[in-house]
């Protein structure tokens, strides 16, 4: 893909949420989105299997407001992987993301995730084989090493691998995947830290756009990786605990744009013609509300706000009239 078609990507990717399964779902991306106009949004992962074999079209769907939003592939298979990559496409994503970071047992059982650092040569294919399947960018999100791997030597090795077929940017997750005695929980917070690998990779391959990822927790923390010459910085963990304290100010001090909202009650107000056309097509009130209850964390009222969505949303005649009543334990807590 050229370089002016990659352009307004690479400035989305500056500041990205992290796909996680279960949790960045199409109701999950509309309030992020929301939330940041400017961001790269990420699907969670769906296995080229599921998509080919399984004919799981319904794993595409998601809403033109999300845009711009890239769509995380599982799989091991090169042409299945094209295929998968060509829906993807089809249904009108703007980039392809290979998971190579993922060190679940259902995962290893596939050969694909984080296993497959051990094998840079076939990740180097499959991402050839979808590069020639579709006219958008593919990239990686992957680990800095696996196992007994020294990541010093692997993760290099694999950036230049990988590279060669053309892929040219990767996110980079900096830490190790312990792919047996831990649990994937365990995985996102045992292995130690390594930012400053990931920093020397830019060093090595200047040409490469590479996003760090991992327990990164602020914007002030996004903002210093940016300023050591990282070209992107992807949050997971903190952005959907914490929508409103970590993206509403995303556009602002990443981009240099305005933020769509001023208040995140706005951002709640701004939901509500989304909730009331999923209720009018059979959906149920949780299925988005348990994506919202972190939104006002830390602030005075922030536990009623939960309790009333937690309590009330699973009820089957639930509507946004109990998103109006949880909102309201956040307008009457006292302030100070």
């Amino acid at each position: 893909m050229s370089s002016a078609n990659s352009a307004p990507l690479r400035r989305a990717a500056r500041l990205s949420v992290a796909p996680m399964m279960d949790w960045t779902d199409r109701h999950c991306r509309y309030l992020h989105r929301l939330l940041t106009h400017e961001a790269l949004l990420y699907t969670e992962m769906v296995t080229a299997p599921a998509l080919v074999r399984g004919h799981a079209l319904h794993l595409l769907d998601f809403s033109p407001d999300e845009h711009p939003i890239a769509l995380q592939l599982g799989g091991s298979d090169p042409a299945e992987l094209a295929k998968a990559a060509r829906l993807g496409f089809e249904a009108g994503y703007d980039e392809i993301n290979l998971n190579v970071g993922c060190p679940s047992d259902r995962v290893q059982s596939g050969t694909f995730g984080a296993v497959l650092m051990k094998n840079p040569a076939l990740v180097a294919e499959c991402c050839g084989a979808m590069m020639e399947a579709v006219p958008i960018e593919v990239t990686v999100k992957c680990r800095i090493g696996v196992d007994d791997q020294t990541p010093e030597e692997v993760l290099p090795e694999f950036l230049a691998r990988v590279g060669a077929v053309g892929v040219q940017r990767f996110i980079i997750h900096a830490r190790m995947a312990w792919l047996k005695g831990l649990s994937p929980k365990e995985n996102r917070d045992i292995p130690p830290l390594n930012y400053d690998l990931v920093v020397q990779m830019k060093q090595l391959f200047p040409a490469l756009h590479l996003s760090v990822n991992g327990g990164i927790d602020t914007l002030d923390q996004a903002v210093d990786f940016l300023d050591r010459g990282l070209d992107g910085v992807m949050i997971g963990r903190a952005a959907y605990h914490n929508p409103g304290g970590v993206l509403a100010q995303v556009d602002s001090r990443v981009f240099g744009t305005a933020d769509p909202t001023a208040t995140t009650e706005q951002a709640v107000h701004a939901m509500l013609p989304y909730i009331e056309a999923h209720l009018a097509t059979g959906g149920r009130l949780h299925q988005i509300t348990r994506h919202m209850l972190g939104l006002f964390s830390g602030r005075p009222g922030a536990r009623g706000w939960r309790r009333v969505l937690s309590e009330g949303a699973t009820r089957p005649t639930a509507g946004p009239e109990l998103v109006l009543e949880a909102l309201s334990q956040i307008t009457a807590a006292p302030v100070g």
